[in-house]
């Protein structure tokens, strides 16, 4: 057939967000056409419109104003005044409308075979979708929905204006007073920022400790900071109700136990995310949904239903931005090509943005252990670091796990006020099977945080305090 005749391949993606865009753009790449329809938030999804961007902004602002008014050196006194606190969700928003601009509506003007279609989708089969009462046929179908705020039935707590990301940062006067509840990565970043802008915030978290699936070393140096700046984190919380007190709220909870009330002006719902699946056909068509509703798919990102594939959020593992675009081009590829490559989150960085920051990569030494591995794990403070100690700001650790066989790193956990700049170096490591040894005859430059990453490797074999400046 001559290649004037050829009908290109035309993929349906449901969702707007990073993996919907990483998808489109791959797709078209690949010579397919592409119908892409979103829902919910506008185009770019979470990261750019309620995440990532607006939540990293604020965090750098809050992060400005506390530095202005703890200098942390001797000699040197300043003052910090909060003097317009809407100027500063002004131009949050200005940031938010022109990486949504620039990064995406402008992005995809340049493929002419992407169309952009607002409304809520809805399966008919496997190749079917309608939108605004159009029926529209495609030859493969990509689910990238993402997530949205998941709210627990508390008691009372849907009688009161509660908080969720999605209306944090939109705030125009500052709470005298925050009660977060939840004790992962959104809650925390989310209760340090508003505590640097003034808010007296109290952290409730279910489990026994925050960050629940870190090993304590991580979780207690975190928490020493957190306390340290004011917050009051309070742990083994089980939630009874939420009311309205005035013109606040009050929240009644068991503590280990004993029956306590806590009360704020604001109250922030940061206990995890909900897959956004419902009222779309997808168990009809027979895609299949695990207890959570999040979809669920194979290695090579397609769902129980051949021709339909899954990205993103919506799959509830790796909920990062750039998880959710590494998936989308898979899909898309697996999608238009049929070649069923499989994913790979081998070296998968994360980060968590309070200050200190949490960085990690690969396995700790439990999870090691659990897969096998004759672990081995050496941390070494922040306080031998001489980066850190020039910069008066020793908080933290760095931690590396290495297979003792092989001497490869399989895993890192850094507790610093930049770590998520020490992370990519363990990450090429552990991708590319660099050991331990390797690491420790590279060149780390005199008076860099990246130098702790070297440091830290040495002490595998060595006591730091036996070492002299920029030694091996």
């Amino acid at each position: 057939m001559d290649a004037c005749c050829v009908v290109p391949q035309h993929l349906i993606i449901l969702g707007g967000g990073s993996a919907a865009f990483a998808a489109a753009i791959r797709a078209t790449e690949l010579g397919a056409r592409v119908t892409m329809i979103n829902d919910g938030l506008p185009i770019g999804g979470t990261c750019v419109n309620v995440g990532c961007v607006p939540s990293k902004n604020l965090i750098r602002a809050a992060e400005a104003f506390h530095r202005a008014a703890h200098p942390n050196f001797p000699g040197i006194e300043t003052r910090a005044r909060l003097s317009d606190f809407r100027k500063i969700i002004e131009q949050k928003r200005e940031l938010v409308l022109s990486l949504r601009k620039g990064k995406y509506i402008d992005v995809i003007k340049n493929y002419d075979n992407v169309r952009i279609v607002e409304g809520r989708g809805k399966l008919v089969d496997a190749n079917t979708v309608e939108v605004n009462g159009e029926t529209l046929h495609g030859d493969r179908i990509l689910i990238a929905t993402g997530a949205s705020p998941f709210v627990p039935d508390i008691p009372g707590l849907s009688s009161v204006d509660y908080l969720t990301n999605q209306t944090a940062f939109e705030l125009e006067e500052l709470p005298a007073s925050l009660i977060v509840l939840g004790g992962r990565y959104i809650a925390l970043e989310t209760a340090q920022m508003f505590a640097r802008f003034g808010s007296k915030v109290t952290i409730l978290q279910r489990s026994p400790r925050i960050l629940p699936t870190e090993l304590p070393d991580v979780t207690d140096e975190l928490t020493e900071h957190l306390t340290a700046e004011g917050l009051q984190v309070v742990t083994g919380v089980k939630l009874e109700r939420v009311e309205a007190a005035g013109k606040g709220i009050r929240v009644t909870a068991r503590v280990k136990g004993e029956l306590e009330t806590f009360e704020a002006e604001k109250i922030l719902v940061a206990t995890g995310r909900r897959p956004n699946t419902a009222d779309m056909g997808l168990e009809q068509v027979g895609v299949q949904l695990n207890e959570k509703g999040f979809v669920v798919v194979d290695d090579t990102l397609q769902t129980t239903v051949p021709g339909i594939y899954a990205a993103g959020d919506v799959l509830g593992e790796n909920m990062f931005v750039y998880a959710a675009a590494y998936e989308g081009k898979l899909a898309a590829e697996n999608a238009i090509n049929g070649e069923g490559k499989k994913r790979d989150y081998t070296a998968m960085p994360w980060v968590i943005f309070t200050d200190p920051q949490v960085a990690g990569v690969g396995m700790d030494e439990r999870q090691a252990r659990e897969n096998g591995i004759d672990a081995e794990a050496t941390l070494l403070p922040l306080s031998e670091v001489p980066r850190a100690l020039a910069a008066r700001d020793s908080r933290g650790f760095i931690k590396l796990i290495r297979d003792r066989q092989t001497d490869r790193l399989v895993g890192a956990r850094i507790v610093a006020a930049e770590g998520s700049e020490l992370l990519m170096e363990v990450a090429l490591a552990i991708k590319f099977g660099i050991t331990v040894e390797q690491i420790k005859d590279m060149f780390h430059p005199y008076l860099t945080l990246s130098e702790g990453v070297k440091l830290a490797a040495i002490t595998f074999a060595k006591d730091v305090h036996q070492l002299s400046c920029c030694a091996t």
